[in-house]
């Protein structure tokens, strides 16, 4: 047989890429970029303590919780919404001598996300939500204020929760024939006609010459579950009221000009929009943990215990504390860290419907002055000069993982920072965030919670696994 030089200097390559291979096992495999990380592996212990939230600031929020929830760990939770109304325009005319024929109160479930729009049971419970009148208009914010009302009825929803489902109503159309149409998911309260005559289409153009006077006038609408006529474990809707999509919807008869009789309609639009998102509106929310595992914690947060405990509406969440990490290089030399991950397990047994486990956590730190600050790694991973990336926050983590029931924090950056003395730990939180939208600060914008695993439990246990390459 005979070799050209070029056949010769391939066979030879060849060889010696077969020859250098040590492992069999790895020919032809690729080497997962995430799985590649040389140094040594040490188990570095997790300290937790469950504290209760603060108050949650509600101004401008993307959307609003209303409901209540039976929980048999965590107890009872309400929450429920002051809104303010606007005129659709101002010094709005309702025409000659109008006669109110109805009024509604539309409530669109959100739907920026199939998973944070609804929390609870939608099969077997039945809500009851009553409305009533403001005393003042919205004017605090905080999820713990509580909103003045007026005791007098003005309306009533009762029946099923049912944020995936959209529905057909009929469409009044000026001077023509009132027609179906589908709306998007949402609930419709009727409200009081006598009450919403007298203090909107009686007011006439001089009560809608300005937001700010009507408002003053009418002071606004306040949505809460009425928990006697409630039944099930129940559960938290999420509503929007940005745009056009929730609304005080007036149909009412006025007079023409040929003596006549025509039938309109106007949309209400609560809420205004601003450059910082959508005042008027406030949730107040409200946590019963008597006679709950939560509350033993709460009044014994120093004891150790097997699982803790995180709650979105403002509930509760988990400070965790690395005891380790001040003695690692006494210990183990200086070190560079190649990885940290801290893994939290679900614990406490199998969740169950309706009750499922947070689909997403936030882990942040306190800086010096105990103001919420986000750890160096969710900064290097997900927030650049244009904005969050959500690739970057899912390098980060905190997203469930149904299949192992746990969730990973890759905190590389934050474990050095604290190895070396450089960031003080002054306190981390763990506590549930929107799936759409990381926050480092109590939020109200999901009521999803979860149990899990402390750094004291026997089995699914809270760790932070540290690989590590000694320099010195």
């Amino acid at each position: 047989m005979k070799f050209t030089k070029q056949d010769l200097l391939t066979l030879l390559i060849g060889l010696f890429l077969f020859a250098s291979c040590k492992d069999e096992s790895a020919v032809g495999l690729d080497v997962d970029p995430a799985s590649s990380i040389t140094g040594t592996l040490v188990v570095s212990p997790v300290s937790t303590q469950l504290v209760k939230e603060t108050a949650a600031n509600t101004f401008a929020q993307s959307r609003y919780p209303l409901g209540y929830m039976v929980d048999p760990i965590f107890g009872k939770t309400e929450a429920a919404i002051a809104m303010t109304v606007y005129p659709v325009s101002t010094s709005y005319d309702f025409g000659t001598a109008p006669q109110l024929d109805s009024a509604v109160l539309v409530l669109k479930f959100d739907e920026a996300s199939t998973i944070t729009k609804f929390y609870g049971d939608t099969v077997n419970s039945k809500y009851s939500i009553d409305v009533f009148q403001l005393a003042n208009p919205v004017a605090n914010y905080k999820s713990s204020d509580v909103q003045a009302i007026n005791n007098t009825l003005l309306g009533n929803f009762t029946g099923k929760f049912a944020p995936n489902t959209k529905r057909k109503i009929l469409d009044v159309v000026a001077g023509k024939a009132d027609t179906l149409k589908v709306v998007p998911a949402q609930i419709r309260i009727p409200l009081d006609k006598n009450f919403i005559q007298n203090n909107i289409l009686n007011l006439g153009t001089a009560g809608t010459s300005s937001n700010t006077k009507f408002a003053n006038t009418f002071k606004g609408l306040y949505a809460k579950a009425n928990t006697s006529s409630a039944t099930g474990t129940g559960g938290i809707g999420f509503f929007n009221f940005s745009g056009a999509d929730s609304y005080l919807q007036l149909v009412w008869r006025k007079t023409n000009s040929s003596n006549g009789t025509d039938t309109t309609t106007v949309n209400f639009p609560i809420g205004i929009s601003t450059t910082s998102g959508y005042a008027g509106v406030a949730a107040n929310i409200k946590h019963d943990y008597a006679g709950t595992p939560v509350q033993t914690q709460i009044d014994a947060s120093t004891t150790a215990y097997n699982v803790t405990y995180l709650q979105g509406l403002a509930g509760v969440k988990t400070k965790i504390s690395f005891p380790d990490l001040g003695e690692f290089n006494g210990k183990y030399g200086k070190s560079i860290i190649n990885k940290a991950e801290l893994v939290i397990e679900l614990g406490g047994g199998t969740p169950a419907y309706p009750f499922t486990p947070a689909q997403r956590l936030s882990l942040y730190r306190w800086d010096i002055a105990h103001q919420p600050a986000n750890i160096p790694d969710y900064t290097n991973f997900a927030v650049s000069s244009s904005g969050i990336s959500a690739a970057g926050e899912a390098l980060f983590g905190g997203y469930f993982d149904s299949t192992k029931n746990r969730y990973i924090f890759i905190i590389t950056n934050y474990v050095q920072s604290l190895i070396d003395g450089t960031i003080k730990d002054e306190g981390t939180f763990l506590a549930p965030t929107s799936y759409n939208l990381f926050q480092n600060v109590p939020t109200a914008t999901s009521a999803e919670r979860s149990v899990i695993g402390t750094g004291d439990a026997a089995t699914n246990k809270m760790k932070l696994n540290i690989y590590y390459t000694k320099i010195n």
